[in-house]
């Protein structure tokens, strides 16, 4: 714009547009030029590669809840297509919403139960009910949502393949052992970056819950198809139990010291080791700066996109603050060549002072 604008240069919505026009293999090349900025600081030789969680925008599933959510998608559907129930149960639905408060107190489990139990029989006789009277373009309409409706509320606690939304049902369960969150829900997520320079050069989401040493296939797919170089050693945490090589790459995994090996070989696996804990912080600023701590986006599609963008907006963020330091270091180089030329009394103060903070940097 040349001019100062009082309206927005464009609605919030065309951004949705964008995303949905380009699809993932455009914000895969996003992602690559972003990788291919770094130059040689993202041809690395080694590589380190974690596994985190990208919850998806769900709030916390329990039976209850998603039984009323089912009703209420059921009246919502009647009234829409002008059909009569034989009744409703909305003035029901009330009491036991009240009765699955604080249901984990002992002397509230025996009424929750209770009223859990009545939710999902509601729900069954709005689905038969609704089902007699629909006729054959509504049966095709409406068979994927009442197919996922009867999978939630036939599914018990030892179920496999559990739905946790109604709205994100490729959503699954994780659990990485944290004292604060023991389940998180929504998808794994590979990230690959380089050893020394901390560059993303690969992520991947993952469908499917996988343990962490079946998603290395993936992740290195991905940060190979974005180099020019090949891979040689890929740092992993003790997660990654069982892998030796994939993909031409070997994988290191931190283990006992052995008695053959000699000084030099004990600190060169030290050194490596050690280095591997700095993919957590880089990971910890995808989450909190980058957008990545819940998704907004919907479906498995909208994980790998905004996957893909966190990871873009992360490698975008450390070269412009490498340009600026750039910068910065130029106009400092600068100072000090015109000082020397200066004859004044504060000119050697000066340039002990700019030599400092060159050294610095």
């Amino acid at each position: 714009m040349d001019e100062f604008q009082i309206m927005e240069p464009c609605h919030a919505t065309d951004l949705v547009y964008f995303r949905k026009r380009i699809g993932k293999e455009g914000m895969k090349v996003i992602f690559s030029m972003s990788v291919g900025l770094h130059g040689k600081a993202a041809q690395e030789k080694q590589v380190i590669i974690d596994t985190t969680v990208q919850e998806n925008n769900i709030t916390y599933p329990t039976d209850g809840k998603l039984a009323i959510k089912i009703i209420n998608h059921l009246h919502k559907t009647a009234k829409r297509e002008d059909i009569q129930l034989r009744r409703t149960y909305i003035k029901e639905l009330k009491g036991h919403r009240i009765s699955l408060r604080f249901f984990r107190h002992p002397r509230k489990r025996k009424k929750a139960r209770a009223a859990m139990k009545r939710l999902k029989t509601i729900a069954k006789t709005l689905i038969r009910d609704m089902d007699r009277q629909f006729n054959d373009e509504q049966h095709k309409k409406y068979a994927q949502d009442f197919y996922l409706y009867m999978r939630v509320l036939l599914q018990e606690r030892k179920s496999k393949n559990k739905i946790y939304s109604l709205h994100e049902d490729h959503a699954y369960a994780v659990g990485k052992g944290k004292d604060h969150k023991q389940w998180e829900y929504g998808t794994k997520a590979s990230i690959v970056t380089t050893k020394n320079s901390n560059v993303i050069i690969g992520v991947c989401a993952h469908d499917t819950n996988e343990h962490d040493s079946k998603t290395l296939d993936a992740a290195l797919t991905s940060a190979i198809s974005n180099r020019t170089k090949p891979i040689i050693e890929a740092l992993c945490d003790r997660g990654y139990r069982g892998r030796k090589e994939v993909l031409d790459v070997q994988i290191s995994i931190p283990g006992t010291v052995l008695k053959r090996d000699s000084k030099y070989q004990k600190e060169v696996k030290r050194e490596k080791f050690r280095r591997r804990a700095a993919i957590e912080p880089v990971i910890g600023h995808l989450k909190s700066d980058h957008r990545m701590q819940r998704n907004y986006l919907k479906g498995f599609i909208g994980d790998e996109i905004n996957l893909l963008l966190a990871a873009s907006a992360f490698n975008l963020k450390k070269w412009m603050n490498n340009f600026l330091r750039l910068l910065i270091l130029v106009r400092i180089a600068l100072l000090v060549t015109a000082l020397q030329q200066q004859k004044t009394k504060k000119r050697e103060e000066y340039i002990h002072i700019y030599l400092l903070i060159l050294r610095v940097w």
